[in-house]
């Protein structure tokens, strides 16, 4: 199972035209990240967009509901992106008899993910909404999109140990802590420090870290 067969975006208000949905969203997104949610009316981003006010509020609602459409469709771009490097590097047919490969994959999946997720501006953009914003989204922590990702890694572990590889009794708590040797460790250092270089070397190590945890050893 895919991350994104996991989640289900809300609907907005009114599904309406595609173009001035993709507007709203872009122009709501850019005008949340510069100015902040609660300095931004909904007069600048209809005027950003191109469209009516009542058009985003026929659309979204309210600012609340346009904050959660933007999220959610960063979101879908993000799990989007963890989808195709699951797949790329850790489907059931990959090529992985035994520990050693297994590391290999887990390395190129992570440099996969930090090179196309962490390293971006759009991924930046998007934390900082969501961390400076969870008074306007007090049921975020329920939405699919949250744990989405642990999820969709929590079933390659669970494949993975079926299988010999991993020693994982728990396969989610497994993809917790892979997550916070890699990604979180990644994103949380300094800005400043954030290159690509530094971001796979974290999750290089982060891997190595996590397979001298849970990779499969020899009982015999």
């Amino acid at each position: 199972m895919t991350v994104a067969d996991q989640t289900q975006q809300a609907k907005p208000v009114r599904d309406g035209n595609a173009q001035k949905r993709a507007a709203i969203l872009a122009a709501a997104r850019a005008l949340f990240v510069r100015d902040g949610v609660e300095r931004t009316s909904m007069d600048a981003i209809a005027a950003e967009a191109g469209v009516s006010k009542r058009t985003v509020y026929d659309y979204y609602g309210d600012k609340r509901g346009l904050l959660l459409g933007v999220i959610e469709d960063a979101g879908a771009t993000l799990v989007a992106a963890l989808d195709r490097a699951l797949d790329t590097h850790l489907s059931d047919d990959a090529d992985l008899p035994d520990v050693p490969s297994l590391e290999r994959a887990l390395v190129a999946f992570a440099d996969d993910v930090g090179t196309t997720m962490i390293a971006t501006t759009d991924y930046a953009a998007t934390v900082r909404l969501v961390t400076e914003n969870t008074a306007w989204l007090p049921d975020l922590d329920e939405h699919p999109l949250a744990t989405a990702p642990e999820e969709a890694l929590a079933e390659r572990f669970a494949h993975f140990a079926a299988i010999g590889l991993v020693d994982a009794d728990d396969p989610r708590l497994a993809a917790d802590h892979f997550n916070a040797l890699t990604t979180l460790l990644a994103f949380n250092g300094s800005p400043t420090g954030r290159t690509p270089e530094r971001i796979r070397q974290v999750m290089a190590d982060g891997v190595h870290a996590w397979i001298r945890a849970y990779g499969a050893r020899d009982r015999g």
